[in-house]
């Protein structure tokens, strides 16, 4: 457990530290006063406002688009499931600045809505609610479908059986089973929205703000240190109180709920309303999911290949190389993030399942979650200012953009690893212990051979966030190496048709990367490996 609490401790709390540090505390002392004052001013309780409602507003929404869906991919068996069922997915490995991309080539200027019927959506709060629950589909299909397919049908037909109604049945038996799993996958949402960065930045214009783009503005454009400081305390705060009221609700769903096999209880579709609720989710899939994808690689084609060729040309403005340079990068800083991701997850969740470790160790597990949270800016600017002395300076180095991205890829080797490590029998491990082997040797023989397949999932998950983190790699990645979701941001902030095909077709060449990789992870996934 060392190696996981320091690796935590130097390249994450370390920089969030320091960068607060450096807005509230000068040579006089600490100015606490300045929270006050930050929190109680007008334009920041607008955006304290608007994170929240919108995030409130993402959640509902989305909750209301999906449940169907994890209906439809528990208890239905249709053709072709299991390759929709990764489609639905691919969103959420997406950087969000693709999304953003997406939504801008479907809703923006020039976009088809704007083509067709002459409707732009940008800068409104509906473009953003929208590439908020196309990001998010697959956390509730998944989370709550999960589980949803394991829950005894008999149940439900018991209640039937005895004079319930069908919305009688569900709303008495069914939904109570599968509150802590909506409540779960409610919160993810909210906490991936109350955050969002790349999708507001893109989309919401110079109208809409959340905490996590006015922290970003604050750092870098308006170099006010000491209100980026307070914001990220209090964003900090309300993921700290999600994150907690999400571990609760994950311990109910473990503990409480006996399961079935998932395999026999989807059936084909019976009766005109099943057929027509499969209908409704496909048709809802093709236009929420499939839609803005096609829109995004049709832009990207507008012209022919004329935007790739581009790609590979330096054109002496935003880059010091070819914009088709951050494709090596980011597979690169991708593959070293994966390795270090995976080991820090693995000793992590190992750790957390040892019948020995104490509420400290258990504890950790929900610090863990926080690097989803916590600004991503703040600790992409902490690492400029806190790894800046010897034996940490780390300023010039490439491997600083490994370590930011495997802080958001470790919270998903963890999730992935937990459910596979925890159905280990402890006794094997005990027997080889007492036949002499060593902890390592008990690991590489015992837990490794039953858990190879969760790690390989593990390893594919942290890839393709690592692949497409944004919000920290933006300060740290170097103009010579940039990655490819800064690459886009960067040709979008750029004006001219040519800029935005560029950054249409290295959007969609991200997409295709990110989608392979969620292929394969769904090849290897098995029941066991639980879900988000």
């Amino acid at each position: 457990m060392a190696v996981p609490v320091a690796f935590f401790a130097v390249f994450f709390a370390y920089p969030v530290a320091a960068i607060v540090a450096r807005g509230l505390k000068d040579g006089a002392g600490w100015h606490l006063g300045r929270i006050g004052e930050v929190v109680t001013a007008a334009d920041v309780r607008h955006v304290l406002w608007f994170t929240t409602w919108q995030a409130l507003a993402s959640t509902a929404l989305t909750l209301l688009i999906a449940l169907p869906g994890a209906y439809v991919f528990a208890r239905l068996d249709f053709p072709g499931k299991q390759v929709l069922r990764a489609v639905v997915t691919v969103p959420f490995v997406l950087p969000t600045v693709v999304v953003g991309t997406a939504f801008l080539a479907l809703v923006g200027r020039g976009g088809l809505l704007d083509e067709l019927w002459g409707l732009r959506l940008d800068t409104t709060v509906w473009a953003i609610l929208l590439a908020h629950v196309f990001f998010n589909y697959a956390v509730v299909v998944r989370t709550v479908g999960g589980l949803w397919s394991q829950l005894d049908p008999r149940q439900e037909e018991a209640a039937r059986m005895l004079g319930a109604s069908p919305a009688a049945a569900w709303r008495r038996v069914t939904l109570p089973a599968l509150a802590p799993a909506v409540a779960a996958a409610a919160l993810m949402v909210f906490l991936f929205t109350f955050t969002s960065f790349g999708v507001v930045q893109i989309l919401g214009g110079p109208t809409f703000s959340t905490l996590e783009v006015e922290i970003y503005r604050q750092t870098s454009q308006v170099f006010d240190l000491a209100t980026a400081a307070v914001l990220t305390l209090v964003q900090f705060a309300a993921v700290a109180v999600i994150l907690a009221v999400h571990a609760w609700t994950v311990r109910r769903r473990e503990t409480a709920l006996k399961l079935v096999d998932a395999s026999v209880t989807a059936r084909r579709p019976r009766g005109a309303g099943q057929r027509a609720l499969l209908a409704g989710v496909l048709a809802t899939v093709a236009v929420l999911i499939l839609l803005p994808l096609a829109v995004l690689v049709q832009r990207s084609l507008d012209g022919g290949l004329g935007y790739y060729r581009a790609l590979t040309h330096e054109d002496g403005g935003a880059f010091l190389v070819p914009p088709i340079d951050a494709v090596g990068n980011s597979l690169r800083y991708a593959l070293a993030a994966t390795v270090i991701a995976v080991l820090i997850g693995s000793l992590a969740a190992t750790a957390l399942t040892r019948r020995d470790a104490g509420r400290l160790v258990r504890g950790f597990d929900a610090l863990l979650m926080l690097p989803l949270g916590v600004s991503a800016v703040t600790v992409g600017f902490g690492f400029l200012i806190a790894l800046d002395e010897p034996p940490l300076d780390l300023r010039s180095s490439w491997f600083l953009v490994p370590l930011a991205q495997a802080l958001v890829g470790v919270p998903f080797v963890v999730r992935t690893m937990l459910p596979v490590l925890r159905a280990v029998d402890a006794g094997l491990r005990e027997a080889a212990a007492v036949l002499g082997a060593s902890p390592w040797r008990v690991w590489r023989e015992v837990d490794l051979p039953l858990v190879r397949r969760a790690l390989a999932v593990a390893a594919g998950f942290a890839f393709a966030v690592s692949l497409g983190e944004f919000g920290a790699t933006v300060f740290i990645a170097r103009p010579d190496n940039p990655t490819l979701p800064v690459a886009v941001a960067r040709l979008l902030g750029r004006p001219g048709e040519m800029n935005y095909g560029q950054a249409m077709a290295l959007s969609t060449i991200l997409m295709i990367v990110c989608a392979v990789a969620l292929l394969v992870l769904e090849k290897l996934r098995t029941d066991r490996t639980g879900e988000f």
